[in-house]
Order: C-alpha cells, then sequence, then structure tokens
C-alpha cells in the first residue's frame, strides 16, 4: 500500500483491511470484488490485484505463512526485489539490501557525495549499499537509513544540522552541491488516463448500472481507452448489462 501512496492515505485503509482479512487466508478466500473495493483511494488498484493472488499462492504453496526467504518472496505475484527485501528485512530480519527512494537518497549524499539519486537503480549503487550491510546489521540499519531519509535526510529540505552522519557525510563536506542527476517531471495527474481509469473503476464498483460509467468522464475517446485498459488488466469485466468488478 505505501508504494507510491502517501503514508496518511495508507493509515486508515490499512487498518480496515487488517480488520477485514488479517491473514493471507482469509485474504485469499474473499471476492477480488471486495478487495478492489477495499483498495479505492489507494490508486494503482493492479496492486490489489497481485496482493488478493499472492495471498492466494502464499494459501496454496506455503500452507497460509508468508514465506521468510528473499528468492521465495520473489516468486509471489507482483513481488520485485524491494519489496521481497523490505518483507525479508523488516519481518524477519534478514540482512537484505532495502533500496527505497529514501534509503538510496541518504547513501548518494552520505557515502557518494551526490544530492540525489538517479531515476532507476544502478549497479554502483547496489554495491555501494551492498559493501554497508552486514549479517550483523542489516535489517537494523535498513530500518535506520529509512528513517533518517524520510525525517531528516530529506529531498527538499534536508535538516543537516540534526543529522547523525554529518560529521562523515560526503555531500555536506562538500558544500551540499546541486549535483544529482537531472529528472524528468513526472506528469500531470489530473486529465490523465490514470485518473480517468480510477474514476470509472469508482463507478463499476458503485454498480449502479451502464449510465454512471458514461457520467464518471466525459471524454469518450479517453473513456474507451481506458476501459479498454482496465479490461485488459483484470480489473473489469465485462456483463451483458454493462460492466462489472471480476469475481475471483
Amino acid at each position: 500500500m505505501l508504494q507510491q501512496t502517501q503514508v496518511d492515505r495508507v493509515i486508515p485503509k490499512w487498518e480496515q483491511w487488517m480488520r477485514a482479512w488479517p491473514t493471507p487466508a482469509e485474504l485469499a478466500a474473499a471476492p477480488l470484488a471486495d478487495v478492489l473495493r477495499a483498495w479505492q483511494g489507494l490508486g494503482y488498484p493492479r496492486r490489489a490485484m497481485r496482493l488478493h493472488a499472492s495471498a492466494q499462492a502464499i494459501v496454496d504453496n506455503f500452507d497460509g505463512q508468508v514465506p521468510n526467504s528473499e528468492a521465495q518472496l520473489l516468486g509471489l505475484p507482483g513481488v520485485g526485489h524491494y519489496t521481497a527485501a523490505a518483507v525479508a528485512a523488516f519481518a524477519f530480519g534478514q540482512p537484505t539490501l532495502v533500496l527505497d527512494t529514501n534509503i538510496r537518497r541518504v547513501i548518494a549524499r552520505a557515502w557518494a557525495g551526490v544530492a540525489s539519486m538517479p531515476a532507476h537503480l544502478t549497479s554502483a549503487e547496489r554495491e555501494l549499499a551492498a559493501s554497508l550491510v552486514t549479517e550483523a546489521n542489516g535489517a537494523r540499519w535498513s530500518a535506520a537509513v529509512m528513517e533518517l531519509g524520510a525525517l531528516i535526510c530529506t529531498a527538499r529540505a534536508p535538516r543537516c544540522p540534526e543529522c547523525p552522519l554529518q560529521a562523515s557525510c560526503h555531500w555536506l563536506a562538500a558544500g551540499s552541491p546541486q549535483n544529482g542527476p537531472q529528472t524528468r517531471k513526472q506528469p500531470a495527474f489530473l486529465g490523465s488516463d490514470r485518473q480517468a481509469r480510477g474514476a470509472l473503476l469508482k463507478a463499476v464498483s458503485a454498480d449502479e448500472g451502464p449510465s454512471s460509467v458514461e457520467q464518471a468522464w466525459s471524454d469518450a475517446v479517453q473513456r474507451e481507452r481506458a476501459l479498454a485498459s482496465l479490461l485488459a488488466d483484470g480489473l473489469v469485466a465485462r456483463t451483458p448489462t454493462g460492466y462489472a468488478l471480476p469475481r475471483n
């Protein structure tokens, strides 16, 4: 839920989710339509579909227990290297390389001396991070550096005087230069296909008939394009009277 979604939006949804489905088995048994409705407001609904599929895989292959191996976690639907490493570290205390945006920023500044990291993880970053993580400190180190990046070594207004790494930070020693790689501006959300998809999925979730889909998004061409992508992703199903959420 926290991937690409702010914490304040996640917390109430996570609390509701855990009350409804506190175990993988309970989530696996839930209709996919209910899971998608519960996810409303978090964005990127394919994450919900993959989480549901992961719960089913955990029940089928691991007796309902989340696997503690990074390799096994990587085999679950929609789980990439970051998620597998984070679960292995924070749930099971393993010394994995958890390289989220906050951790990458701290490493870039404190050890590499640059203001920010490239858009995509590089082999050089991974090698540097691997040299900092040990069997003894791995999980604690990842949690600490992630918190440091979230609260102190922030992207726009780092609080360097409060940082415990200030005495050894290469970037601070160089005068905090703006020497990071250029990043592309994120496309606007308003009016985008992503916004159209969200509005249409919400309308289909409400189950108020075909007219609600047309009312949800006025641009007919963009509406059809967004509906086609929702159908292709398996997030919406066609019915004799219009559209509905998938049943399973």
